[in-house]
């Protein structure tokens, strides 16, 4: 059986490098794809000229290719984690500097869906664990760039989590649906308090709707443990950022990324820490 398992995890994390190669992109391209919408919209809203014509841009098109020289990336030279190993961390063209991220971005998508594979095993509910995962690691890494947590991504997960507890998956129909609404609503209800206190907005609308996610996928109880995990996660981080001078206190900390990593740990191991919990305080 633990050789099983250890097969299992093996193919989550080739899944996942290959999977986290196409991340790369999904985060790169999908806010220069709205952006490039948002411009269309607003030229035929006002009536003035369109902008000038430009090459198609899709997560399929153009193929790979270095940003510096435009060069294509031969296939060779992009398989995950390899190729930026294989190059030294350059282009093979023009010799400028590939980001670190990129080979990191791969190698976290492949170890985590490694670990969800290893929990969930080679079943439904593991693919939905790994789409779940991926969906997160698209988001932080948008999130982090551009500060927006994109609906194109946010919204269908968030159906997903209804339609799956349909079959029980995660949670039941009420759970989550009670989770859904409740998650929306406290974090809207702290960005209007916060707002009619500073009169400033201390986060953005994307972060209610992953909460809503996490409430659809894993029902409204595990809410709490998300919430105090991320706050935690990211006042830590913020001061660490502050104190060594790598942020300044007026500069805004997106939070999604940190609600990100609530998520999923609430994915892999939001029971057994809501049991803990219950079984320390005598509650449970």
């Amino acid at each position: 059986m633990l050789e099983a398992a250890w097969l299992i995890a093996g193919i989550g994390l080739v899944a996942g490098l290959v999977v986290g190669s196409f991340l790369n992109v999904v985060i790169h391209r999908l806010p220069l794809i709205m952006e490039r919408e948002w411009r269309r919209e607003c030229t035929e809203l006002t009536g003035t000229e369109p902008p000038a014509d430009e090459e198609p841009l899709t997560l399929s098109r153009p193929g790979s290719h270095c940003p510096h020289c435009k060069t294509p990336i031969r296939p060779w030279h992009n398989i995950p984690v390899v190729g930026y190993l294989w190059l030294r961390g350059r282009c093979a063209a023009c010799g400028t500097r590939i980001s670190i991220r990129y080979p990191l971005v791969e190698l976290l998508t492949g170890l985590m869906t490694a670990a969800v594979a290893w929990q969930f095993g080679l079943t439904w509910e593991g693919l939905a664990a790994a789409l779940f995962t991926w969906s997160l690691i698209a988001l932080a890494g948008i999130d982090l760039d551009h500060q927006i947590l994109p609906d194109r991504i946010t919204l269908p997960l968030a159906w997903l989590g209804l339609l799956l507890s349909v079959w029980g998956f995660f949670a039941t129909p009420t759970a989550a649906i009670i989770g859904a609404v409740a998650g929306y609503l406290s974090l809207w209800l702290v960005f209007q308090a916060f707002r009619l206190a500073t009169g400033k907005e201390g986060m953005g609308f994307g972060d209610f709707k992953l909460l809503a996610v996490f409430g659809a996928w894993f029902g409204w109880q595990l809410l709490p443990q998300i919430v105090i995990v991320s706050s935690v996660v990211g006042a830590v981080t913020g001061i660490l950022m502050i104190t060594v001078g790598r942020h300044r206190r007026s500069q805004p900390i997106p939070f999604g990324p940190f609600l990100a990593v609530a998520g999923w740990i609430a994915l892999m191991w939001g029971d057994e820490i809501n049991q803990l919990y219950l079984g320390l305080t005598g509650l449970g």
